[in-house]
């Protein structure tokens, strides 16, 4: 039986400056959680930036980052690492969550409350005063990198009954809110991120607002800005502001054909 290779810190770096635009002082109080070895909770609404963030926050602190999505069918084993056969040999093979431990990564759980909530209770120790990891297959406890931070994310506005996270879960953390950016910041970033010019970007955020403001009568989302810039890259490339608009904005909201026909209502308005 052997352990396998530890993986290489390397492959987790990000090696190019993510663009962020900060809209308050997210940053500084990432900086300082960091510093005091706090794990960092965000809340907020899909696409509004939560996970472009975290990679920023990775480039400024040049740490590896490892980013697991979360789902119902997420397992501990999925997070702790398995035994697995391997050229007829016995090997363990750590999960992302034991390789962030050990070497000091980013640990990024984005959307947290999709996972099974015997999965979760396991990055408790590791988000206390113990900073541990329990590996009960191999007997083994890891005491987290001093660099290691655990960072969750999820969307409030899908929070149930059943999907929510535990107190004994969330006093564990600090947290940092998040909402789409104001009119301004938001143009400023599709047009840097969709390559726009600022025109089309205040259109494709006057709409989004105009969207987000119809949420109670049956959206269960607004527009988010990752759907304006997906829009502004069909723009850039030449596709018409009306067609990139339906495309990537007005039909991936809902399947409604009233709620489409207020949407397509709403970009025709725009001209």
């Amino acid at each position: 039986m052997k352990t396998h290779v530890q993986a290489d810190i390397r492959n987790y770096l990000i090696k190019t400056e993510p663009y962020y635009l900060a809209s308050g002082n997210e940053i500084e109080l990432f900086e300082t959680a960091y510093d005091a070895k706090i794990s960092v909770m965000l809340k907020g609404p899909t696409g509004c930036g939560k996970t472009r963030f975290v990679e920023h926050m990775a480039y400024r602190l040049n740490r590896p980052m490892i980013t697991v999505s979360c789902h119902e069918d997420l397992f501990a084993s999925d997070l702790i690492g398995r035994y697995l056969l391997k050229h007829d040999e016995t090997v363990w093979v750590d999960g992302p969550l034991t390789q962030a431990v050990r070497m000091g990564a980013i640990c990024y759980l984005d959307e947290i409350v999709e996972a099974r909530k015997d999965t979760t209770v396991i990055i408790h120790p590791l988000t206390d005063h113990r900073r541990i990891l329990s590996i009960d297959k191999k007997g083994e406890t890891i005491r987290a990198h001093p660099d290691f931070m655990m960072v969750i994310s999820y969307n409030p506005g899908y929070q149930s009954v059943l999907k929510d996270l535990k107190q004994s879960t969330r006093q564990r953390f600090m947290s940092l809110d998040f909402y789409y950016p104001n009119a301004e910041r938001e143009a400023t970033i599709v047009s840097v991120e969709g390559g726009v010019d600022m025109d089309i970007a205040k259109k494709l955020v006057s709409l989004a607002q105009k969207i987000r403001n119809i949420r109670e009568h049956g959206l269960t989302e607004g527009a988010s800005t990752r759907l304006l810039i997906y829009a502004a890259f069909l723009i850039q490339r030449g596709v018409s502001f009306q067609t990139a608009c339906r495309s990537c904005i007005c039909l991936p909201l809902t399947d409604d054909d009233r709620l489409q026909e207020t949407l397509n209502d709403l970009v025709e308005d725009m001209f």
